[in-house]
């Protein structure tokens, strides 16, 4: 099997036209389609739902589902709210600097921009509760290859040991001159 990309990715929401006004508003994405059944066509549950769907750029589309009988929607409070976020890529650093600016003249709290060291990123939350991030990368080839070339090493020390590996302790410590010896 060889998959040709990510179709869409799909998230709950408390209120489906509340999502689409703030993803137009925010990130200027396009919504592009809406499905609305009594019964999911899956399991032929009897579930009134809507979803709407969201075009991300480049093929990529993000879609909700309003679920009206359902309990109120929350997240897993076993993780920490940061750690499940939706990423998006912008064209560089100044424009993150100016979708910062642009978010929080809409009255939303804005972190960042966060050096990650090969991107900048910031974050705010979605009025479901979703942590976004927008990305500004700020690699080179160089450094791409050497983080895919010890990868496979990390994975394994941290699957023995639950610790940190220092294989790319550089990204934060120091500039990345090619030299990994």
């Amino acid at each position: 099997m060889e998959l040709k990309r990510i179709h869409h990715v799909a998230y709950r929401c408390k209120d489906a036209k509340e999502t689409v006004d703030f993803y137009q508003r925010m990130l200027n994405m396009e919504f592009t389609v809406a499905f609305a059944e009594d019964t999911v066509p899956s399991t032929k549950e009897p579930d009134p739902y809507m979803h709407v769907f969201l075009d991300a750029g480049m093929g990529n589309v993000l879609a909700f589902f309003e679920l009206p009988t359902r309990e109120p929607m929350d997240r897993d409070h076993n993780t920490p709210a940061w750690v499940q976020h939706i990423a998006f890529e912008v064209e560089d650093y100044n424009a993150l600097t100016a979708a910062k600016t642009h978010i929080e003249a809409q009255g939303v709290d804005v972190v960042g921009p966060t050096n990650h060291g090969i991107f900048q990123s910031i974050y705010f939350f979605d009025p479901n509760g979703h942590r976004l991030e927008l990305v500004a990368n700020t690699c080179t080839q160089e450094q791409i290859d050497e983080l895919k070339r010890v990868a496979p090493d990390m994975l394994e020390e941290w699957s023995r040991t639950k610790k940190a590996p220092r294989h790319a302790a550089w990204l934060h410590e120091l500039e990345f001159t090619g030299d990994v010896s």
